[in-house]
């Protein structure tokens, strides 16, 4: 069984430094966390690769929304795109859509800037109309292997069977990541219910469980321990 992942999101130095001590399997780098993440600053990501020897996937968002407003923006997308390649990141996190549906010719085109470098579709998935729609024409982009998404709206058991649904739909090509306000309750259920085992946390690791905080080793280590331990019993 494939052992269980935890990505933190980083928006400083200090972040993924705290987020490696704590034991993190990999980092998001944002900056401006409380508008779901911005494009960072290159130097932050170069320092960051230079502190921590985690695998950084970074956000390439220019703008609040899941539409671009112009050929200005598209083109500082290419361009970070480019820039972030030659830090040999992990991947890119992205989501671009049109009138509801996954923008194909944009995301094509930003990924083409860097044709080696993987990508997740980030939240932009949970306002897709059609979300096995979206993941059959995201499949069919070799760079995207994964997709965050919360399981939408509504109670857990609820969530809890539409990411069961996305990570069917998704595979084998695409990895469903579980995101936005899964707390140890719907790992610990996703766990034993699913074959989702990569996880995505925010507030879960920050002082004070609050976007404005900084990352904590021991906030991140507690969740690291509790999916061992998840992961332990069900063996």
């Amino acid at each position: 069984m494939t052992a269980p992942l935890l990505e933190v999101i980083a928006c400083s130095v200090s972040d993924a430094i705290e987020a490696e001590k704590g034991g993190a399997d990999r980092l998001e780098i944002v900056r401006d966390l409380r508008v779901g993440g911005l494009t960072p600053s290159f130097k932050l990501v170069e320092e960051i690769k230079q502190a921590v020897d985690l695998p950084l996937r970074v956000m390439l968002r220019e703008s609040t929304g899941f539409e671009v407003s112009g050929e200005d923006e598209v083109e500082r997308l290419c361009m970070a795109a480019e820039r972030f390649a030659s830090l040999h990141v992990d991947g890119f996190v992205l989501g671009f859509l049109k009138d509801g549906e996954v923008d194909v010719e944009l995301t094509q085109r930003i990924l083409a800037c860097a044709s080696h470098v993987r990508a997740t579709f980030h939240h932009a998935f949970e306002n897709a109309r059609d979300k096995l729609r979206a993941l059959r024409e995201l499949k069919l982009m070799p760079q995207i292997d994964r997709v965050l998404s919360s399981g939408g709206i509504g109670e857990l058991n609820l969530r809890i069977r539409r990411l069961d649904e996305y990570q069917k739909a998704a595979a084998p090509e695409i990895t469903v990541i579980a995101g936005g306000g899964i707390d140890s309750d719907a790992i610990s259920r996703l766990l034993s219910e699913t074959q989702i085992r990569e996880f995505h946390v925010g507030r879960a690791a920050r002082a004070q469980l609050q976007v404005q905080g900084d990352v904590q080793a021991s906030l991140v280590s507690g969740l690291v321990n509790k999916l061992k331990a998840l992961q332990n019993t069900s063996v």
